[in-house]
């Protein structure tokens, strides 16, 4: 084809393209000789290589970015102040749960906050009302005694554990009157008789230890069991007749003694 690249015997046709033809581009995979990269141009150098001038090795360019930047690593950040370090500790406990003084003074110690932070920590929040003992207290007692029927002397065991001081926790208390435990001693013996199983005696003595575990006096556990029972059936009336509650609490309020 006259005017078009030809293969000869020589190879490629030399002659110049027509116009027209696309621009022959160079063969990908060689350097021209003349395109050689200058060892001296750094705008030339590979940027891999540590002894080009102008370059450093990556290692060290990586560190240097890291040295510099004051988000990463502990090293460059500033010391945090132990009071803003306190009140973040309250906070985290403060989001489980309600916690007593005690408790957060407590939970200060163990993370290696000083007394002096702690205290000036501490008594802030007692001034703006996110610690509050009292209304803790109040909280506790009517939350467990209406969710697990736990008794006035369960619950002051509880309060006394939590750092809940002796006047706070009787007023507290108070508020859970002889009639409402009683109450709920008997609901507690009923939902447990609907699957008791065994003798009469048997029965009785679980149900009394029941309510002995969860902080009633005897006088109120027995009779309690006593009057479920006698409602049950006639054997278990008959059963119950025979009980005297009154010497059996005397005798529970001795060996407690």
């Amino acid at each position: 084809m006259a005017g078009r690249r030809a293969r000869s015997g020589r190879g490629w046709d030399a002659s110049p393209p027509r116009a027209g033809d696309p621009t022959p581009r160079p063969r990908r995979g060689r350097r021209a000789a003349g395109n050689a990269s200058d060892p001296g141009d750094p705008a030339s150098a590979d940027p891999r290589d540590a002894s080009a001038p102008g370059t450093q090795p990556w290692g060290a360019a990586g560190s240097a970015r890291r040295a510099s930047d004051p988000a990463r690593g502990e090293a460059t950040s500033a010391p945090r102040d132990e009071a803003e370090v306190a009140r973040e500790i309250c906070l985290r406990q403060l989001a489980v749960r309600p916690r007593t003084r005690a408790e957060l003074a407590g939970a200060l110690a163990r993370r290696g906050i000083s007394e002096e932070t702690a205290s000036q920590v501490l008594d802030r929040y007692d001034e703006v009302g996110i610690i509050d003992d009292a209304a803790f207290a109040r909280a506790w007692v009517s939350s467990r005694h209406a969710g697990r029927g736990l008794a006035r002397r369960a619950l002051a065991n509880e309060l006394r554990q939590r750092g809940v001081d002796g006047d706070t926790a009787s007023e507290a208390l108070d508020e859970l009157d002889e009639t409402t435990e009683a109450e709920t001693a008997r609901a507690l013996v009923d939902r447990k008789l609907r699957t008791a199983r065994g003798e009469p005696d048997a029965v009785f003595r679980r149900l009394v230890g029941m309510l002995a575990r969860k902080g009633y006096p005897a006088g109120v556990a027995i009779r309690a069991v006593k009057d479920a029972i006698a409602a049950q059936s006639a054997e278990a009336a008959e059963f119950a007749e025979q009980i005297d509650a009154d010497a059996l609490a005397d005798a529970e309020g001795e060996i407690d003694r």
